[in-house]
């Protein structure tokens, strides 16, 4: 499978939660049963060796939904609360029981700045 590409928007101090739905190229889901993990950095650039954001299966950012064939991201609206407002990149990536690696998606990020207060 080939990564997709997808332009995410964060606001600041506001809850962030996504799903995707993994489907092959007929439009079938793909069953996620068996995969182990999965992690998607958020950097500035693709050469910045910080990130601005980690989410992983371990720290419960990331959830995988087996059969379902999903990726639910999720950042709370406290963490989220504490990003810089602006535009970077990221990569998400899942491993299967095996250990291989699949780039799933890949794209850019905005993070808008919060105004209330």
């Amino acid at each position: 499978m080939s990564a997709g590409y997808h332009h995410f928007i964060i606001e600041q101090g506001a809850t962030f939660g996504q799903t995707l739905t993994l489907k092959d190229s007929s439009d079938t889901v793909i069953n996620l049963t068996g995969y182990t993990s999965a992690e998607m950095d958020l950097r500035e650039t693709p050469e910045s060796s910080s990130t601005v954001a980690t989410l992983t299966t371990s720290n419960s950012r990331i959830t995988l939904g087996g059969a379902a064939g999903t990726v639910t991201l999720a950042i709370s609206a406290a963490d989220t609360a504490n990003l810089t407002a602006g535009d970077g990149v990221y990569d998400l990536e899942i491993v299967d029981g095996s250990s291989r690696v699949y780039r799933i998606l890949e794209g850019t990020y905005s993070i808008r700045r919060n105004v209330s207060r």
